[in-house]
């Protein structure tokens, strides 16, 4: 369907508050990775204004609560009710720089995944040693303030590792050392965890069951779809926003429709 007609149907949708109907005992969480303005946009990277445009859009349309608040939801058999939780991964200082002043000053609470190795480092992640660009991480400075501002901080392993290649010790020091690192840090408990490239192969059931194990509460994916009232907290959907949803009204279709899942 071409991009014009899906708009025109999201409008439609969510003019009429159809969205209230096919959204019904449903709610979504979204994942965002950079938000600046870059030169050359990839699939991993939106614009401060497009940003705010999409907060707005859920601020619109749907329950904007905190991850743990849905969390709690779903290990207690509440009802949903089109509830949205927005998350990060990874650490970028973006993140900080352009994405939370927006959240704040349209009172929206976020998530952000932290990968602990990578705050205040040089690392250059492969994805974008492949571009040829290089972006800066957070410092535990910032970290501490997001927390601080009331930002919600959770887990993303210590290297970004792929969990469905790695398991027994070495998967135990990504994901509990990982934990244990931020809870040093910021002197709080870390209770909320997403796995690094977030496709169905990229987190061995093993793995799944030792982060369990090492008290988180909930296990984010990265490949799309809708969460249910039945929802395991550890196989937590998320949608990611990317290039792909070249606006608020696309995710919209997408999402209200159900074609919001990625194959892995």
């Amino acid at each position: 369907m071409r991009r014009w007609l899906k708009a025109a149907v999201a409008q439609t949708i969510f003019g009429s508050h159809l969205d209230a109907f096919l959204l019904r005992n449903s709610a979504v969480v979204v994942t965002f990775h950079r938000v600046l303005d870059a030169e050359e946009p990839d699939g991993l990277t939106i614009s401060v204004a497009l940003f705010e445009t999409y907060c707005r859009f859920f601020k619109r349309h749907f329950n904007v609560v905190p991850l743990a608040e849905l969390v709690d939801k779903l290990e207690h058999g509440g009802t949903l009710n089109r509830e949205l939780a927005i998350t990060f991964d990874d650490g970028y200082l973006d993140n900080f720089e352009h994405a939370a002043p927006v959240l704040e000053r349209l009172g929206l609470p976020a998530t952000f995944f932290i990968v602990s190795q990578w705050i205040g480092s040089d690392v250059v992640p492969w994805w974008d040693r492949q571009q040829g660009v290089r972006y800066p991480w957070m410092t535990w400075d910032h970290v501490r303030s997001l927390h601080e501002r009331g930002f919600a901080i959770g887990a993303h392993t210590r290297t970004h590792v792929d969990l469905g290649a790695v398991t027994d010790i070495q998967a135990r020091e990504e994901i509990v050392g990982g934990r244990c690192e931020l809870e040093a840090r910021l002197g709080a408990p870390i209770e909320l965890f997403a796995y690094p490239y977030g496709r169905l192969a990229n987190l061995a059931d093993s793995n799944r069951r030792l982060i369990r194990d090492a008290g988180f509460k909930c296990c984010c994916s990265c490949y799309g779809g809708l969460v249910e009232g039945s929802t395991d907290p550890f196989h937590l959907r998320r949608v990611p926003i990317t290039s792909g949803y070249p606006s608020p009204l696309q995710f919209g279709f997408e999402v209200a429709l159900g074609r919001s899942v990625q194959l892995a």
